[in-house]
């Protein structure tokens, strides 16, 4: 359970103050940026290699976060044309330390007792259910993000995420490393479900609170002019999933049009996932073959 001063959510950016470079560093090519759609500071990482090229909390891989917070909030938009990493390094309750990655460069995911790799599938504001599926368009690179590709919330559920994958019981987040090619406002941890395009009073009348779900607050917004909706304007992304079909073997917008909540708030909350048969194979053999050790995850 995080500790007070990470309730009701923890704004990363802000709480390390990552434009000092005291507690976070940056190789390559990264720059502060004033965005005129988000009307604030992003962070541009680019690079033709991405890892000579990024932006890493906290400073050194020695240090932890220590964010106990069971979802990550991750407001970013890929660069066009490019393809992207992120990190993240996660320990477990028995001290193991995980790294989940994903990535439009990787074709499959990847998993072993210590590492799990996602394909990140960058969704065209107007592309179809299947170019979505196959991670492409007609004009661009494979699993490169395209030309309109949109400002995205993506909300990753650690806990879910250890525990589906590994059968391992999450404990905190350690460290954060973004890596080109990216643009990046913010990074959030919390432990309530955050849904974009509901308002506090629409929030009370369906009672939603009860339920662990809450309005997005002002400071991990993005920007919506009057008489437009948040989900034509920008993706928010689940993972795992909820209320879609197997498989979870990529990262997604789960469909191709704006999302229900848009219509109805009281949206559901993430139920039990269940996993292809070639995923439980993998991760069966896996289970078979290593046991839990603590592994230092290197930079």
């Amino acid at each position: 359970v995080p500790a007070a001063w990470q309730r009701p959510y923890l704004n990363i950016f802000k709480h390390f103050r990552v434009e000092e470079w005291k507690r976070s560093a940056k190789e390559g090519d990264v720059a502060a940026l004033t965005d005129a759609r988000l009307k604030g500071t992003v962070y541009r990482i680019r690079g033709s290699i991405p890892a000579s090229n990024y932006l890493q909390l906290p400073r050194t891989g020695t240090q932890s976060l220590g964010l106990a917070g069971r979802y990550l909030y991750l407001l970013f938009r890929p660069v066009a044309r490019k393809h992207f990493v992120v990190h993240l390094d996660v320990a477990t309750e028995e001290n193991q330390v995980v790294r989940i990655s994903f990535s439009n460069l990787f074709k499959e995911f990847k998993s072993t007792a210590t590492w799990l790799q996602f394909p990140f599938v960058c969704g065209a504001a107007g592309a179809s259910a299947g170019d979505r599926a196959a991670g492409t368009s007609r004009r661009d690179p494979e699993g490169a993000a395209p030309a309109d590709v949109r400002w995205t919330c993506l909300v990753l559920d650690l806990r879910s995420i250890l525990s589906l994958y590994l059968g391992r019981r999450y404990s905190h987040l350690k460290s954060v490393k973004l890596c080109a090619n990216l643009l990046v406002k913010n990074l959030c941890t919390s432990d309530l479900v955050f849904e974009p395009g509901v308002t506090f009073s629409e929030a009370r009348q369906a009672d939603l609170a009860c339920r662990g779900v809450a309005p997005m607050p002002r400071e991990m917004a993005f920007p919506v002019p009057k008489g437009e909706k948040w989900h034509d304007l920008y993706d928010y992304i689940r993972f795992p999933s909820e209320g879609s079909k197997p498989p979870y073997d990529s990262i997604q917008k789960s469909c191709p049009g704006a999302a229900a909540v848009s219509e109805d708030p009281v949206c559901p909350l993430p139920q039990p996932v269940t996993l292809t048969k070639a995923v439980r194979d993998r991760l069966s053999l896996i289970h078979q073959i290593t046991g839990p050790k603590a592994v230092s995850v290197p930079w």
